[in-house]
C-alpha cells in the first residue's frame, strides 16, 4: 500500500474556485448540525468575495490541504487584538476548517492545523482559539488532538 503525500500550503487566488466548492460542502455539513451556522458563523455572501478578501488579507491565513497534490481541504484563521489588559497580546483564531469526508483520517486536516498554528506562533502568538459546533465530536476530537481544550461555550435560544 502506498502512502499519500499529505501537505498544506498557503492558498492563492488560483485556489479560489476550489475554496468556494469546499466552503459550500462545509456549509452543508454545518447547517445539518446547527441551522444558524450559515447566518451567524459562516462567511458573508457573496462567499466568493469573502474568500478572495481573506486570501488577500495579511491578518488572515488561508491554507489548503492536499493529498498527492490534490486539494481536499482548507483552513481559515485570523489574528485579533485581545483586551487592553492583555498587554498587547493577540489571539489567533481558527474560524473554519474542512476536509472532504473521503480524505478524513489521512492527515490533511492535521497538516493544515499544524501549519496554521506554527505560522501564528512565528508571528508571536501564544493564544489560540478554534470554533467548533456543539455536538461535532469529530471536530472536537481533532482540535483536542492538536492540544486545544474548551475555554468558552456560547448558549443560544431561538424563538419560534
Amino acid at each position: 500500500m502506498t502512502s499519500l503525500a499529505v501537505a498544506a500550503r498557503p492558498a492563492t487566488d488560483a485556489d479560489l474556485p476550489e475554496l468556494v466548492r469546499l466552503y459550500r460542502l462545509l456549509e452543508l455539513e454545518m447547517e445539518a448540525l446547527r441551522g444558524l451556522w450559515k447566518e451567524a458563523d459562516g462567511l458573508p455572501e457573496p462567499v466568493e468575495d469573502a474568500l478572495a478578501r481573506a486570501v488577500a488579507d495579511p491578518e488572515t491565513l488561508v491554507y489548503v490541504g492536499t493529498a498527492d497534490e490534490v486539494t481536499f481541504g482548507f483552513i481559515l484563521g485570523y489574528s485579533a487584538q485581545l483586551l487592553p489588559q492583555a498587554g498587547g497580546d493577540r489571539m489567533a483564531t481558527i474560524k473554519l476548517v474542512f476536509t472532504e469526508e473521503g480524505a478524513r483520517g489521512v492527515g490533511v486536516g492535521e497538516a493544515m492545523r499544524d501549519m496554521m498554528v506554527e505560522s501564528f506562533r512565528a508571528q508571536g502568538h501564544r493564544w489560540f482559539d478554534a470554533h467548533v459546533l456543539p455536538g461535532h465530536r469529530l471536530a472536537k476530537n481533532f482540535f483536542e488532538a492538536g492540544g486545544f481544550s474548551a475555554r468558552f461555550i456560547i448558549m443560544n435560544h431561538e424563538d419560534d
